[in-house]
């Protein structure tokens, strides 16, 4: 790594206002791939924002509007196991701890992958299918608006990711098929049944983690795995490497939709 100052601050607020004085700054939250990415030469900041000791943002709160409210510093691993979390969407809770490993699940934060908006993340699908909001030292962003591309947000140089708020679904669901070395998602699909709305969500694809239309109309019609016969993803989204070709990717992002709607008819998980 080349040299860099180090700060660490207690509140969202100190780390917005070092941001805003140097805007090419860095927050750190787990680390899980900012810091991987500074050791390859990938990133460089002359100044780095730890936000550990930030306990404002290490909580779990059911809103008065039935939605959940998960500060930015909550680890994979606390998501999973958290009572609240669990009750509110069990799917939700299952997502977390299905994230890489055990070692990663303790470090890595559900604010830094929203930050980092890495094609293959798990919560990027997650979030965008259950309809979020991501809340910022500044504003609120609803998820739809936020996801910007791979590897790009909706997020300004000066502002600090705080909360995610998701709406209560009826019945939620993730599946990914990994990377058998790394655990990365070479695709993965959440779908969120609301009663009156269904929302799939792809990650892994070229433009990160995208809604899925096709899905998503098909299974309004009927929430049903014979639904999605003949609907297929659209293979241009998808990207071809030394692991699976777009085609492949598509053909499984389908597979993944309709084992996600039979395991959410049969109430595991919701």
């Amino acid at each position: 790594m080349q040299d860099f100052e180090y700060r660490r601050v207690r509140a969202a607020s100190e780390a917005a206002a070092l941001l805003r004085e140097d805007p090419s700054a860095k927050l750190l939250a787990g680390g899980q791939s900012l810091l991987a990415s500074m050791r390859m030469g990938l990133l460089a900041t002359d100044l780095l924002i730890d936000l550990q000791d930030v306990q404002e943002l290490r909580n779990v709160v059911n809103a008065a509007d039935g939605s959940v409210v998960l500060g930015a510093m909550m680890t994979h691993g606390a998501l999973a196991s958290h009572p609240e979390l669990r009750s509110f969407a069990p799917g939700v809770a299952e997502l977390a701890g299905g994230i890489a490993d055990a070692q990663v699940r303790s470090m890595g934060t559900i604010g830094g992958s929203l930050a980092n908006a890495d094609p293959s993340a798990c919560w990027s699908a997650g979030v965008l299918a259950l309809g979020g909001e991501i809340h910022t030292s500044e504003r609120a962003i609803p998820v739809d608006a936020y996801f910007m591309g791979m590897f790009a947000t909706a997020l300004e140089p000066h502002e600090v990711l705080t909360r995610v708020r998701l709406r209560r679904p009826r019945r939620f669901c993730y599946l990914k098929h990994e990377q058998a070395a790394s655990r990365f998602a070479m695709v993965g699909v959440a779908v969120a049944d609301f009663g009156d709305a269904i929302r799939v969500a792809v990650n892994g694809t070229m433009d990160g983690a995208v809604r899925a239309p096709a899905f998503e109309q098909a299974l309004q019609r009927r929430l049903d795995p014979e639904s999605l016969r003949g609907v297929r993803f659209d293979e241009s989204l998808m990207t071809s490497d030394i692991h699976a070709g777009a085609d492949y990717r598509a053909h499984m992002a389908g597979v993944l939709c309709r084992r996600a709607v039979a395991r959410m008819l049969v109430g595991a998980p919701r």
